[in-house]
């Protein structure tokens, strides 16, 4: 047995806090999910309509993606159980301004409550993006955390820790449904559920000993950690974090420009790096992997939705069903499967069995065939996300925690800078050629995104037409939509095609072996 079984219980009891926190951050998704889509609640609560919604869902995703990249670059220096700490205040400071934003508006109607309503948002917005740091704060100590405690089955126990946010999911959805009749009537016991395992987490960690990232215990200095992610790295990550601030700031292409080339300039006159090729490939892996996994998500539950409804299912079921799947296989059998077919061996089959479940997701009908297409996807995606970042561990261990949390900000901006907003319009376009030009010019409408025009149906123009012909034609869209997924299996093949490059080029260095830091230099020794 491998001394990465007969950890201490001490260790074992710092990875299961780790778990927990994991845990905590998918409560906290779940519950404002339900909050922000359900019309009884935050929407009737703060006369919210479906765009104040999803802004207040968003502002709770991309400071995320930032926190867990601002944290790597300091985290070393105030220490993992700063970052811990601070990352139980953010949902603490969540749930005060939520229950502050209740009371503006308890118990008031007419002109006052719409007032109050207005003062009310303003509450929720700062508190979602507060939490949103805080979760990205969870991903930026836990994940170092694992993989410094693990030095030689790094993705393993990536793949087990990760496992945590499905395990969430499932578990957080279950209660969720379970309190749907009380959170009708007082929405904030939806946000009590995750004091739940965040009070946990705190309680198990708060005196834990938390270990020294490999890349300081070894002697790797932090220019060499920057050195690694080099210049590309910093401009690939740069792009994305002020393209997302642009957006939701809105102060123009000119200053998004600016920011990016000053910081990468700045970077690289201090690093003098342009970054370990083997990380700039993975990170640009990174980019469609997590639109594929993270991105396609809304498509396939749009599509299950609609089924499950008509049987009589709750649609979080769906989530909690594809989830499910993810938690079980990460959990029990990530380490067996990593042993089997190694690391790169994993992401290619994982690649495979997702453009196959997305391919005949594209045309599947009915709930059972539906499901089992579903069900390959989610085999498929189970997998991508951890043993990423198992990789970028194990291969390159003097980029620390830079390394090992950039490239999961990478995914997470990427999604919704630019995957996100890629796949709406893949399945606009498929439902452009659906229609007649002459047809379509009558329903349509346009727009633009950051990689340019697009057109798009128009919901308010369909539904001038009438009861009968808008049902027509929103079949027709719902039908070219799905047909979409076909279309973005593309993002997979690439994926397939990468993983196949990676895999013959370790195979020319002897296979895929794990780098390791020795000593005091700092120097690489591949095991």
């Amino acid at each position: 047995m491998s001394n990465e079984n007969n950890k201490s219980s001490a260790d074992m009891f710092l990875f299961w806090g780790c778990f927990i926190a994991l845990i905590t951050t998918a409560f906290a998704f779940i519950t404002r999910a339900f909050l922000v889509n359900t019309p009884a609640l935050w929407p009737a609560a703060f006369n919210l309509d479906a765009v104040q919604g999803q802004e207040l869902f968003n502002a709770g995703v991309w400071p995320f993606a930032i926190s867990i990249i601002a944290f790597s670059l300091i985290i070393d220096k105030i220490g993992y159980k700063t970052a811990m700490i601070f990352s139980f205040v953010c949902y603490a400071l969540y749930a005060i301004l939520a229950f502050t934003a209740h009371g503006m508006v308890s118990g008031l109607e007419g002109e006052a409550l719409a007032a109050a309503q207005t003062k009310a948002y303003n509450y929720l917005y700062g508190g979602s993006v507060i939490l949103g740091l805080g979760n990205g704060t969870v991903e930026a100590f836990i994940n170092p955390v694992v993989a410094t405690m693990f030095k030689k089955e790094k993705t393993k126990w990536l793949n087990i820790l990760h496992a945590g946010w499905p395990g969430g999911l499932v578990l957080g959805g279950l209660l969720t449904i379970l309190l749907g009749a009380q959170a009708a009537n007082d929405w904030r016991i939806l946000i009590y559920l995750i004091a739940i395992p965040a009070v946990a987490f705190l309680f198990m960690l708060i005196k834990a000993n938390f270990p020294v990232n490999e890349r300081v215990e070894a002697g790797t200095s932090y220019k060499e950690m920057l050195s690694e992610f080099g210049v590309i790295g910093a401009l690939i990550a740069t792009g994305l974090i002020f393209g997302q601030l642009g957006e939701v700031l809105k102060w123009g292409s000119t200053v998004t420009l600016a920011l990016i080339a000053v910081s990468t300039i700045a970077y690289g006159i201090y690093c003098k790096s342009i970054g370990r090729p083997i990380l700039i490939f993975l990170c640009l892996i990174m980019m469609p992997l997590a639109t594929t996994e993270i991105g396609t998500d809304s498509a396939i539950t749009g599509i299950m939705t609609e089924p499950m409804q008509e049987a009589g299912w709750h649609p979080l079921w769906v989530l909690i069903y594809t989830s499910g799947i993810m938690m079980i296989l990460r959990f029990f059998f990530a380490g067996q499967i990593v042993d089997l077919l190694t690391p790169i061996g994993l992401l290619m089959v994982s690649a495979g069995l997702a453009i196959v479940g997305l391919f005949f997701l594209s045309t599947a009908q009915g709930l059972a065939v539906i499901f089992i297409f579903a069900t390959l996807y989610g085999f498929g995606k189970t997998f991508f996300w951890p043993t990423m970042l198992g990789v970028v561990s194990e291969q390159c261990p003097k980029g620390g925690a830079l390394t090992l949390n950039a490239i999961a900000g990478i995914g997470m901006l990427t999604v919704g800078v630019v995957g996100g907003p890629l796949i709406g319009k893949m399945q606009e376009d498929s439902a452009k050629s659906a229609f007649e030009a002459a047809e379509y010019e009558t329903i349509s409408k346009k727009d633009t995104f950051l990689l340019g025009d697009y057109t798009a149906v128009d919901t308010k123009k369909v539904e001038a037409l009438g009861e009968e012909k808008a049902k027509e034609i929103n079949n027709k869209v719902k039908v070219a939509k799905q047909g979409a997924l076909a279309t973005i299996t593309i993002f997979p093949i690439v994926m397939l095609i990468c993983y196949i490059v990676l895999f013959i080029y370790f195979k020319g260095r002897g296979g895929y072996k794990t780098v390791e830091l020795d000593g005091a230099t700092g120097g690489d020794a591949a095991h």
